[in-house]
């Protein structure tokens, strides 16, 4: 799965990059793909994955989108991770069910350019290892009415960047995580795309 990124020929750039880093199935991922395949201003450049086993990764490739793969050490300790995402000219970076903390080098070349979307009413229910599944049994236990999504820039901590969007679904009695789960993804998969385009094109007019 590792692509030497130099070899890579990329269009021209007449459009607006993305790129997206996923860790899990990818099914974000998978919706920006399918929004922004065919959009006249934006396109998804590249994805990277930390996990070999990341379905993500064969998600960009059926829409021939280069898949790029690294390790801790490589996003930690060197510069190569950065270097590789910087040949992709990213006018915007996605965390799309990205697990790892963004290292310092990353956030100083791309501020404010760095998004991550996150399945709960952040401040609530947000921090290290509330992810997936974790953050709807949480908020089913706790017996909230409502949950959603946080579109957020990211800083150095987990989930604690200035908040971009958020929607929000209610939470019902008989409610399990996975039925909650289902909900929320709905919104995910209905808002990011536009939050990412509408950025996108704030840029474009700024």
């Amino acid at each position: 799965m590792h692509l030497h990124y130099k070899f890579i020929l990329l269009e021209p750039k007449d459009k607006k990059n993305i790129v997206i880093f996923a860790s899990g199935s990818g099914s974000n991922a998978q919706r920006l793909l399918e929004y922004f395949e065919h959009h006249p201003q934006i396109r998804v450049a590249a994805l990277f994955s930390n996990n070999p086993n990341a379905y993500a990764l064969k998600r960009a490739e059926t829409y021939h989108v280069p898949a790029l793969l690294f390790s801790r050490d490589a996003f930690y300790n060197t510069d190569t991770v950065l270097e590789q995402v910087q040949a992709f000219e990213p006018d915007l970076i996605v965390l799309a069910g990205f697990l790892w903390l963004v290292p310092q080098n990353l956030l100083r070349a791309f501020p404010n350019r760095i998004i991550n979307i996150h399945p709960a009413l952040l401040p609530k229910y947000g921090g290290k290892g509330m992810h997936g599944q974790k953050v709807h049994a949480a908020v089913v236990q706790a017996q909230e009415p409502e949950s959603g999504i946080t579109i957020h820039y990211i800083n150095e901590e987990y989930d604690k960047g200035e908040f971009i969007r958020q929607e929000r679904c209610p939470v019902l009695p008989t409610d399990t995580p996975e039925a909650l789960a289902a909900r929320v993804l709905q919104l995910e998969h209905q808002h990011l795309p536009l939050v990412v385009e509408e950025l996108l094109t704030q840029q474009e007019q700024a």
